[in-house]
């Protein structure tokens, strides 16, 4: 699953649409829309799109022995 494809289902469990979560932003619906489509969200991006929508958000990799980096 691409992050775009992620945050329509994280819209869509947080019952508010792409628009509002580009509002929450403080982006307009259009340049949010162009980044959905480019799928060019950075870390901070994802951070902000968790704290607007009062989810979590975690970066991780996990290794074959479970530890994490």
């Amino acid at each position: 699953m691409t992050i775009s494809e992620q945050i329509k289902v994280l819209c869509v469990r947080c019952d508010i649409s792409e628009a509002e979560l580009a509002r929450r932003l403080k982006k307009s619906p259009q340049s949010f829309n162009s980044k959905m489509k480019r799928g060019s969200f950075t870390i901070t991006d994802l951070e902000a799109i968790a704290e607007v929508t009062g989810v979590d958000f975690e970066r991780k990799f996990i290794l074959a022995n479970g530890e994490e980096v």
